[in-house]
């Protein structure tokens, strides 16, 4: 499937910005699943400099710098994606006990260093807490496979938890909106991985979106769509002859109930992973003036063939 994805973000402030630094997450990365075709940042006002690079977790970053006064920020990013099916069907993968994973990750004297390692601690939007715990132990019997195990407990959070717009924030606690049982997809991956690292597995954010469909009649809406996020389960071992080595990753979203080897599914594309939101928001920065400021943000995700009649 070839997407094109259109994601602005405008800023108007009350009162002039005089310097203004900021980072981005707004390209997608090429992955086992997916193929950049072409990807560019347009940034209005032009920036003094800009510059591209890989940040440490190997997704495209952006940095740059406004040096003039401005009363406005537009940041559009302009993407075209070929995505694929999952890489593998579940049914086919070997049946490693969720225990047998956890002790991959524990010290010992000689223990072979795991990139993964990374992603099996606390973080800023990750604090594990015996509640997830319990909740997560449900799913993970002695002796289950960790497949199995993560796509039950997947399974029940998309029974168990509603999804409810404005019902949290970003600064809403994993704990707090696991009591609450209702949020958004980014309350839901932050509180799949509690319950993972709580376990002492290895489990990363994953950020970037996914195709809607419209209501049958209805045109697809432009802008109206919205970031996604869901979450990857490291699985050692499940790389093997012509898969590669970051294939080892299960890609859970227990807000649509949908789960795959790489991907979730064709119709998600992904821009960014890290231990949580912090690593990957996409935008953040630094301003001096500005005063109050608005925040604008449109997303639109659309098949080729949409996309030369609507964009």
């Amino acid at each position: 499937m070839r997407l094109e994805i259109i994601h602005t973000t405008r800023y108007g402030y009350s009162a002039p910005v005089s310097v203004a630094q900021h980072m981005a997450h707004l390209l997608p990365r090429q992955t086992p699943c997916q193929e950049v075709v072409s990807a560019q940042l347009v940034i209005e006002p032009e920036p003094t400099w800009l510059n591209q690079v890989l940040d440490h977790q190997g997704n495209p970053c952006h940095y740059f710098a406004l040096v003039q006064p401005h009363l406005e920020l537009s940041i559009r990013a302009h993407s075209v994606v070929n995505t694929r099916e999952p890489l593998m069907v579940m049914d086919e993968s070997p049946a490693m006990p969720w225990e047998v994973v956890r002790s991959h990750f524990e010290y010992r004297t000689g223990q072979p260093w795991d990139a993964a390692n990374e992603y099996c601690y606390a973080s800023r939007h990750v604090q594990p807490h015996d509640d997830f715990v319990s909740y997560a132990i449900k799913s993970f019997g002695a002796g289950r496979p960790l497949h199995d195990a993560a796509i039950d407990l997947m399974q029940r959070m998309h029974r168990d938890f509603a999804y409810v717009s404005h019902a949290t924030d970003i600064h809403t606690p994993a704990l707090e909106a696991l009591s609450l049982r209702r949020g958004v997809c980014q309350d839901f991956a932050h509180i799949m991985l509690s319950c993972f690292r709580a376990l002492g597995l290895s489990a990363r954010y994953v950020s970037g979106y996914l195709l809607t469909d419209p209501p049958e009649g209805q045109p697809r809406l432009i802008g109206s769509d919205a970031s996604h996020a869901w979450v990857s389960l490291y699985i050692p071992g499940w790389a093997s002859g012509k898969l590669q080595a970051s294939s080892n990753w299960l890609h859970l979203d227990p807000t649509n109930n949908r789960s795959g080897l790489g991907t979730p599914g064709e119709d998600y594309v992904c821009v960014a992973w890290g231990r949580d939101f912090a690593d990957v928001s996409p935008v953040r920065g630094v301003i001096h003036g500005g005063a109050r400021h608005t925040l604008e943000v449109g997303v639109t995700v659309t098949p080729e063939n949409e996309a030369s009649r609507t964009l």
